[in-house]
């Protein structure tokens, strides 16, 4: 189902750009497909996909910076070095993962 706020940021600025909007529907949400310079899709899963990308990214930033500050502090105990690691081997799995369904990875 399309929310108020698809149709305000997405459906009306391209009605005003000059996109055709098709008698077609989109399988995936029902949005109705437009065309515009050729080219027929959907803007609703577009914008839906833009925006989880942008979600992701934030989250590996997170991680990110987590992965750093452990990088900076490690402990000089041979054990709690050893749990250190770990955590950063696992932190650098979650990122792969989250590049990955990005496609960047």
């Amino acid at each position: 189902m399309i929310t108020d706020e698809e149709i305000r940021k997405v459906i009306a600025p391209l009605l005003l750009s000059g996109a055709k909007m098709l008698d077609k529907h989109c399988p995936k949400c029902g949005s109705p497909l437009f065309e515009k310079d050729g080219r027929v899709f959907c803007p609703v899963c577009e914008y839906r996909e833009k925006k989880k990308r942008e979600e992701m990214k934030g989250v590996e930033e997170v991680l990110m910076e987590k992965f750093k500050d452990l990088a900076f502090s490690l402990p000089k105990d041979v054990n709690e070095l050893m749990q250190h690691l770990d955590a950063m081997e696992k932190l650098l799995t979650i990122i792969e993962r989250y590049r990955k369904l990005e496609g960047r990875g």
